[in-house]
């Protein structure tokens, strides 16, 4: 059986003759993540999937595999493999491996800003902070926590 080179042509099905590559190298090589290193830490973390199922980072990944890739900070990542690659290629070569069926990025909320003092005011008096958290809404959502259900002299039971 002869081992494919790079420049030799792929099966039809573009699965190359049945190859398959480490899923870690994968993402790493069509950029969905930033190192290879990093690559390897969202598989064990749990944060790569492939087919719905959490994948060890020397998982055979084949063309065809649906890769779902959930990074903090980023939206989650669902594309379809179409090509295997093993080397970092640029990006778009790289966005030719792969179909990208993740939804659309959630709307930008336009964030007008609250509480921005003017500058050379000095510090906030804590009149001032009050107001400010007031408006950002970090506290006086209503009365605070729930009172202890074993607590006998909340106004509650009376």
């Amino acid at each position: 059986m002869a081992s494919q080179t790079p420049g030799t042509p792929q099966a039809p099905d573009g699965s190359g003759g049945g190859e398959s590559v480490r899923v870690d190298s994968w993402i790493w090589a069509v950029r969905l993540v930033k190192t290879r290193a990093s690559g390897a830490a969202a598989c064990k973390g749990g944060h790569v999937k492939v087919n719905g199922t959490s994948v060890k980072p020397a998982y055979a990944l084949r063309v065809g595999d649906e890769v779902r890739v959930r990074r903090p900070g980023e939206r989650e990542r669902l594309v379809k493999v179409t090509r295997l690659i093993r080397k970092r290629v640029g990006a778009p070569v790289a966005a030719e491996a792969y179909v990208d069926n993740s939804p659309p990025p959630p709307p930008r909320e336009v964030i007008t800003p609250v509480g921005i003092r003017d500058r050379g005011t000095g510090r906030p008096t804590k009149r001032d902070r009050r107001e400010l958290e007031r408006l950002r809404g970090v506290f006086g959502q209503g009365p605070g926590p729930d009172p202890d259900p074993g607590d006998k002299s909340s106004p509650a039971d009376a």
